[in-house]
């Protein structure tokens, strides 16, 4: 899957000086992550059902975490 052309988004929970950031670009039946030190590197993707389903699977366990 070629994701070049596409626009690639910072997380917000990403700092100016943090180097733990992620980036995600959205296509027409995918959504991709990588890694945004390394932006010629490999990218993860998902259909957009998979995308849902990984978010809120996240953002439930960092509600429980003490």
């Amino acid at each position: 899957m070629d994701l070049t052309p596409r626009i690639w988004r910072k997380s917000s929970h990403s700092g100016a000086d943090s180097g733990n950031c992620v980036e995600v670009a959205s296509a027409a039946r995918a959504v991709a992550v990588r890694d945004s030190r390394d932006p010629h590197g490999p990218a993860l993707a998902f259909t957009p059902a998979g995308w849902q389903a990984f978010t809120r699977r996240i953002n439930g366990a960092a509600k429980i975490r003490p």
